[in-house]
């Protein structure tokens, strides 16, 4: 038996054996419970599958979440909650379409052969059929593998959005954890350039909702075809192409020395390491042309995206930056990333064109672009600039007995009021009246109902404001419809 299935058993017996619980669990500080012997010795003598005796480590459950993972009580999940509305908000105004994958999937969905980071940090194992499988890292390929599910069965173009939990064992920073919630929009069947500037907008959308500003935030843009030009320029071999990528992404990350090394350990020549960094030095389009020439497809698509981002309203946000490759392989033209102008988080979001994706995976060329939307540093972002509003749990009733026998007409008032919409916390055990005011105000409740014998005996209770402290007697029907009476 493993070690989990020996620990899990006696909690279902505790939960199960009041007795049980009290001889055999205590709590041994804020985070931790122990399991005695005595009480696993007991449950044996009783008859009950044998269980063995937990090891010194054993004795001790720790019941904070695993390292780089999330709890998430009342609070965070109101703010969760909050954030993922306006992802959805945004993601309806450009009428994306709502979709969803499963968390565990196929192994060799995401294990690709350039040296990415991402799968490296998989959280991958064999399952019990022998299938290799893993936790999502992103979202992407599980996207594309619908597309292909689907096939004939899509009219395209697809505009579709998910917001799901992926999975990375890497190491934590501010902002980066082992698990997080990201937003992804893509558009599948678009092959102009007109895809990318739809998504940037939603991105400033976003942003703007949020009570972000241009100044904030920028997005850095490039092309991927900026890279494969210097590189050919310098004879580097096409199949190199995916890992200089993975390599290149790390220059805000690592020293340069560090990137040299990286490189020339592809096979790449100084000459030519010299030449990517110079490449990736420039800010300007007109650097940009200068150097690989008016002709490439690169610079044209980079000045159609900055003049849509002018039509749009939001060229003020987008800047040119050669440096911007992304770090995933599949990545094929233009690439941007979302970052803060002072420059304290890593990059917020990320995207780019990957229309080979679908090919990869024994489908057809698809042109396609898309982004990823991480929870973490956004949050980090909005609390740093304290634009987070005050997300408090309201309720707009609290309703007490003042006597036992008055349970089932207080039941019937708050079912009543719920059926009509109303957001209603029913007192379910005998308390003061001065605990159900300290209830009120932790719910932000606007109103109290009292149902005390002497109003009920007359068919009314009593209804006090919160807020004013005014009160009067109301029948039921009266405050489910909302007529004939008023409070303040």
């Amino acid at each position: 038996m493993s070690s989990s299935l020996k620990l899990a058993l006696p909690f279902s017996l505790l939960r199960k054996t009041p007795h049980l619980g009290r001889a055999s669990c205590q709590i041994r500080s804020r985070s931790k419970v122990l399991i005695t012997r005595a009480s696993l010795a007991r449950e044996n003598a009783r008859g009950h599958t044998p269980i063995s005796t937990p090891t010194k480590q054993e004795d001790v459950i720790d019941v904070n979440p695993p390292r780089g993972t999330r709890d998430f009580p009342p609070d965070e999940m109101r703010l969760r909650n909050w954030l993922f509305h306006n992802f959805r908000e945004v993601s309806r105004l450009f009428a994306f379409e709502e979709i969803d994958f499963p968390v565990l999937e196929s192994e060799a969905l995401f294990v690709r052969k350039a040296g990415e980071e991402i799968t490296q940090q998989l959280y991958n194992f064999e399952d019990k059929g022998g299938r290799r499988v893993a936790l999502r890292p992103e979202l992407t390929p599980s996207l594309a593998r619908l597309v292909l599910q689907k096939g004939k069965a899509l009219s395209f173009p697809l505009k579709w959005f998910t917001i799901g939990q992926c999975w990375r064992y890497e190491r934590m920073t501010r902002g980066r954890r082992r698990e997080h919630y990201q937003w992804n929009m893509d558009i599948i069947g678009v092959p102009g350039i007109e895809a990318e500037a739809e998504l940037l907008s939603a991105l400033v959308t976003f942003f703007k909702n949020m009570g972000i500003t241009s100044n904030d935030v920028g997005i850095k843009i490039s092309n991927r075809k900026v890279l494969q030009a210097v590189l050919s320029r310098h004879n580097v071999p096409d199949d190199s192409f995916a890992a200089v990528c993975v390599i290149v992404d790390k220059i805000e990350k690592l020293p340069q020395d560090e990137i040299k090394k990286e490189l020339s350990m592809l096979g790449v020549t100084i000459e030519a390491v010299n030449g990517i960094l110079d490449a990736l030095s420039i800010r300007s389009l007109d650097e940009l042309e200068d150097l690989i020439g008016p002709e490439s497809g690169a610079v044209a698509d980079l000045k159609q995206l900055l003049n849509l981002a002018n039509a749009y309203g939001y060229d003020d946000w987008v800047h040119f930056d050669a440096s911007i490759v992304r770090g995933l392989a599949y990545y094929t033209g233009t690439v941007f990333e979302g970052f803060d102008k002072e420059g304290r988080l890593r990059a917020i979001c990320g995207g780019g064109r990957y229309d080979r994706l679908l090919a990869t995976f024994g489908g057809p060329e698809t042109p396609a672009c898309g982004f990823g939307f991480g929870d973490a540093v956004i949050l980090e972002l909005l609390k740093e600039k304290g634009i987070i509003p005050s997300l408090r749990l309201e309720a707009d009733y609290i309703v007490i007995a003042l006597e036992d026998h008055l349970r089932q007409p207080a039941s019937t008032i708050a079912a009543r009021l719920r059926s009509t919409g109303h957001v209603v916390d029913l007192v379910l055990e005998n308390k003061r009246l001065k605990w159900a005011f300290r209830q009120a105000e932790r719910l932000n409740a606007k109103r109290m109902i009292l149902v005390g014998s002497s109003e009920w005996e007359k068919g009314t209770v009593r209804v006090k404001d919160l807020s004013s402290g005014d009160e009067c007697d109301v029948t039921l029907d009266d405050l489910v419809t909302q007529q004939n009476y008023k409070v303040s």
